[in-house]
């Protein structure tokens, strides 16, 4: 008797929509907040903004010249109206979105001297507006002011990372919304960045520490990776992941600029990217060896659990990416792949086979509708994944009558 036919899985997704118009590879992309616009920029140099619901080019710029092209663009809740691009020319700028598209000249550029493939990372805050937990109203307008202290207070005061904080609070207070963390000009450095004053705040780890020959960072190679945040457990203070050449990861809090929180080493080769949750309590990285790593962040220990390791088929994360409610997280391959997956599970749930090329970039927008990729084959795909459920007229009642009670 023949076996009863297994039920087929059902097909990967075709992306909603393939915005064209780059001539060479698009390195990132991200969603502005709020308006319905999408950010790409290419290896030319080239900045565009699209309008995400009728797929067409809104306005473009030439953001960087030369060869140096458009590395990284990012949009936050705190800049607003603005965007940042990073370049391999040693700049970052800030574009205006106006009416009639972005900005024809920067608003201001801030001059890193940063050259290298480590992509900056504005500064993350917790946001609890998609989390399970009913009742919450924590967002990041939330959290207090965070402190910093500049770099050269630091110098002068000679804070060493086994002094006490309170030491720190000769520092600054500062708006986490215009904060940019980045690859520093020594190569095995982070560093952070006021970017409307154009001024460095401080280097991790501070450098009279990072002079020494045989400070841990040294041996670590480049600094690949970058990802700032405030946990809701620091206080207001900004914390920073970055990753290494040699596929380590380190967990920096300025309160102590010297030596990292914590140390871990999830890949065999250059972890390339890393990406932390909607809560800032864990994350996901990815990098030139074929595994991808979920991790959380125990706070009260400042310590690194790893949660799973996911083996690829093929090498290579260019880039990671969690949705703002924690429930998907996806990655950009050098296999031509998008990978998504339950977040929360670690479980595979599709495998998008659309772009030609490299996978350079993928990212979420705001309200979870919406994916991103963007390729070396000039291309930014649109995808429509797993959506939010709406809350029904019964959920909303039943939600009413709790609080009621």
């Amino acid at each position: 008797m023949a076996n009863p036919e297994k039920p087929r899985r059902r097909p990967p997704p075709d992306p909603v929509a393939v915005l064209r118009g780059h001539r060479a590879a698009v390195n990132d992309a991200c969603f502005h907040p709020s308006l319905p616009l999408l950010f790409s920029g290419a290896a030319d140099g080239e900045l565009r903004a699209w309008d995400s619901t009728s797929h067409r080019t809104a306005s473009s710029v030439w953001a960087h010249g030369g060869s140096s092209g458009v590395y990284a663009v990012a949009a936050s809740t705190g800049l607003g109206n603005k965007i940042i691009s990073q370049g391999r020319d040693g700049t970052c700028k800030c574009w205006v979105i106006e009416e009639t598209g972005l900005s024809r000249r920067p608003l201001f550029t801030v001059k890193t001297s940063t050259y290298h493939f480590c992509k900056m990372s504005l500064v993350k805050s917790p946001s609890l507006t998609h989390a399970p937990q009913s009742g919450s109203s924590y967002s990041t307008s939330d959290v207090e002011p965070q402190r910093v202290i500049l770099e050269e207070n630091t110098k002068s005061l000679g804070i060493s990372s086994t002094e006490a904080p309170q030491e720190h609070e000769q520092g600054i207070t500062s708006n986490s919304q215009n904060m940019m963390a980045i690859a520093g000009q020594e190569s095995s450095q982070v560093e952070l960045w006021d970017i409307t004053s154009a001024r460095r705040i401080l280097c991790l780890p501070q450098t009279c520490s990072a002079n020494t020959t045989d400070h841990p960072t040294k041996q670590k190679g480049l600094c690949m990776a970058v990802q700032a945040f405030i946990p809701c457990e620091s206080g207001g203070y900004v914390n920073i992941l970055s990753s290494y050449e040699d596929g380590s990861t380190l967990w920096w809090d300025v309160r102590k600029p010297g030596l990292p929180l914590s140390s871990v080493k999830y890949h065999s080769e250059s972890a390339l990217s890393i990406a932390i949750d909607g809560l800032c309590n864990g994350g996901i990285s990815g990098g030139a060896d074929n595994k991808i790593v979920l991790f959380t962040l125990d706070h009260s220990k400042g310590t690194f659990t790893l949660r799973k390791e996911i083996e690829l088929e093929r090498p290579g994360i260019a880039d990671t990416a969690i949705r703002l409610d924690n429930k998907i997280a996806a990655t950009a391959g050098w296999d031509h792949r998008i990978r998504v997956y339950n977040y929360n599970k670690g479980n595979a749930l599709a495998v998008l086979k659309y772009h030609s090329d490299s996978c350079n970039g993928v990212t979420f927008s705001s309200d979870c509708k919406l994916m991103a990729s963007c390729s070396a084959d000039t291309t930014v795909a649109l995808w429509e994944l797993y959506p939010p459920k709406t809350p029904s007229k019964v959920d909303i009642a039943t939600t009413d009558e709790v609080s009621l009670t």
